[in-house]
């Protein structure tokens, strides 16, 4: 049986194409304008054409002539304008132009199927206006639209993430969203078999040493060698003072006066909870004063690979790049586990 193809847009290092691929999908083609964020998304994706460049500079009828019988198109583009205000705001808006290229690609290509993922203001801004707009363009294309909120931690992933969806179907059938699961994962069960390295440590491979205590351990390291990108950043000597001082499930409110900074954060110098789940994955979990990063027992932040393991990405996907680069392609990353759900409400549906 031929695998269903599906185009990429505004992949960054790929967490939606993942989570397809994981359900026998085939990713035909990605685009992603920033460069050394698709030259990940292409070592971690041999098989598939990488576009590194703006989309609104491609013209997608030629793309069409390259590639053939697309079956689903998915992707995230960005939206400037949600917190505006007024009748004119547009889809047609060039701050919201990406949103255009997204519906055209999709007039283009008429695939059977559609995914579009974004922020959950995009289904309440402006009274659900962007909403609105965005489910009349598809269903002039002739789309069945559903859209929602989910959470990732409804679906196994050990974090507290709400993305909003659109899906959509051409033959005529609503999409049913997938209903949450009753099992939540913790940050013990998805972190705690890594090494335990201390600030400033780290290297490029690890051997597994320790045993899986986990279901989802045993998911993630399926099919890798080892451990990756388990580098611990060298906080500043003040830095490790603070958190020398706050235990386990602690935070800032133990801190002295003194050590108390004016962080606009939630979570900032406080302890993730072992037992408990994280907050959103920024791309700047290397910080104790950006959010709720800090390690639940050690005196330092998530490395690169424990944020991954949080976002459910599995330890054979590995993240490439300066640092700065390897935090962005995770923290903007769509978990995984959570566009396996996706997926597999459409390949039940294809499949009826």
């Amino acid at each position: 049986m031929n695998k269903l193809k599906v185009v990429d847009l505004f992949a960054g290092v790929g967490g939606l194409s993942q989570g397809f691929i994981s359900k026998g999908f085939e990713i035909e083609f990605a685009i992603e304008y920033i460069k050394d964020i698709a030259h990940s998304y292409k070592l971690n994706h041999p098989k598939t054409t990488v576009y590194d460049e703006d989309i609104s500079q491609i013209d997608l009828s030629k793309l069409k002539d390259k590639h053939k019988n697309i079956d689903v198109i998915v992707g995230g583009p960005p939206c400037q304008g949600f917190s505006q205000k007024g009748k004119r705001l547009s889809i047609n808006d060039d701050r919201n132009f990406m949103f255009k290229k997204f519906i055209d690609a999709v007039a283009v290509f008429q695939p059977k199927y559609f995914v579009l993922e974004n922020v959950p203001n995009v289904l309440t801004t402006a009274d659900g206006f962007f909403k609105e707009e965005i489910i009349t363009g598809f269903e002039e294309l002739g789309y069945v639209v559903n859209a929602k909120t989910l959470n990732a931690s409804d679906f196994g992933v050990p974090q507290n993430r709400k993305r909003a969806f659109f899906v959509g179907s051409k033959n005529g059938t609503l999409l049913e969203f997938p209903k949450p699961k009753k099992k939540k994962t913790t940050i013990k069960e998805a972190i705690y078999d890594l090494p335990f390295i201390a600030s400033g440590e780290g290297c490029e491979f690890f051997e597994y040493e320790k045993p899986t205590n986990s279901d989802y351990q045993k998911m993630l390291r399926k099919n890798s060698k080892g451990i990756f990108n388990h580098f611990a950043t060298n906080h500043s000597k003040i830095a490790l003072e603070r958190l020398e001082l706050i235990p386990k499930g602690k935070g800032r409110e133990v801190l002295p006066k003194e050590h108390r900074t004016k962080s606009i954060y939630s979570g900032t110098w406080s302890r993730l909870l072992e037992d408990g789940i994280a907050s959103t994955i920024t791309t700047r979990f290397d910080t104790p004063s950006s959010g709720l990063f800090t390690h639940p027992i050690l005196n330092r932040c998530l490395t690169v690979r424990e944020a991954a393991r949080i976002q459910s990405f599995s330890d054979s996907f590995i993240f490439y790049g300066t640092k700065t680069s390897q935090m962005k392609q995770v923290g903007n990353a769509v978990p995984p586990l959570l566009a396996k759900e996706i997926a597999t409400i459409i390949l039940n549906d294809y499949n009826k």
